[in-house]
């Protein structure tokens, strides 16, 4: 695993308070509003790298919340908590602090960049984090995760996601993410809209990087489904309600939710629905 911050404590600003270092996504009582509406409410999260972390919910329990507060995107501002990753404290970082740090961000809907070739974005990316490669081996790098994705070498001259379909935006999302080999990737939703035969070649893509980066890589992805986990085994997943983690387990927490759906969660938190019980 890579080594954490000089073994040196970090003051979370703001707050005093201490965080130890360690190789990890640490959230704490996150709490985020959004035009002053509260989102999240308390969040409790630990991601390790080298492990794949699955974050489902229903609609508008503050997945896409949590994922875009982590980026440090200007709409979602922070009121309380805390998130460190690797010992470092997120929420002093620009957001182009926390790509350096090593954490990535797959946008549920990415947007077109028009004028912006696939290949020259990539490059760009690379030579912002201090990963540029000669252009050689960089083109030889590309062509190879791209034939992994199964995408035409026409992809490189195209502009960045304009005209792409859903599926060819999801792999063009994956590509990024082997090509930067972050160290957290936070993949917001990348089975929505994907057919049986795109969903497996994209579980694919995040599986490769992962055994790439021989445990260096931690993922946190976020899920409605259990069908992408078909193809991507998590080491633990976490249910998320009213901007809150409610319950966490083992990957066969995901299959009670696919039996049995969220309902049950929604239920607790009514005002006269019974506890759920941890499993």
């Amino acid at each position: 695993m890579p080594e954490t911050a000089g073994g040196a404590q970090v003051v979370v600003a703001g707050s005093g308070a201490v965080v130890a270092p360690t190789t990890e996504l640490h959230v704490d009582g996150l709490r985020v509003a959004v035009e002053g509406k509260p989102i999240l409410d308390g969040v409790d999260l630990r991601v390790p790298v080298g492990e794949v972390h699955v974050l489902m919910g229903p609609n508008g329990s503050g997945k896409s919340t949590l994922a875009y507060s982590l980026m440090g995107h200007p709409k979602y501002k922070v009121t309380g908590g805390s998130a460190s990753f690797d010992g470092q404290d997120l929420l002093a970082l620009t957001p182009d602090r926390r790509a350096q740090l090593g954490l990535f961000l797959s946008f549920q809907n990415p947007i077109a960049i028009p004028g912006v070739t696939t290949v020259n974005f990539l490059r760009a990316a690379l030579r912002a984090q201090g990963k540029e490669l000669p252009a050689r081996e960089f083109i030889a790098r590309l062509g190879e995760e791209m034939g992994s994705l199964r995408m035409d070498a026409s992809f490189r001259g195209r502009y960045i996601n304009d005209g792409f379909s859903g599926g060819e935006k999801k792999r063009a999302e994956i590509l990024q993410l082997a090509m930067l080999e972050p160290r957290l990737a936070i993949l917001d939703e990348p089975d929505s809209g994907l057919d049986v035969d795109a969903l497996r070649i994209v579980a694919e893509g995040v599986l490769r990087v992962m055994e790439k980066s021989e445990g260096r890589m931690g993922v946190l992805l976020i899920t409605h489904y259990y069908r992408i986990l078909e193809n991507l085994t998590p080491d633990r997943v976490h249910i998320m309600h009213q901007g809150k983690i409610v319950d966490s387990g083992g990957p066969e927490l995901a299959h009670v939710i696919e039996r049995e759906g969220y309902d049950p969660y929604i239920t607790a938190t009514s005002p006269t629905g019974p506890e759920v019980s941890r499993r």
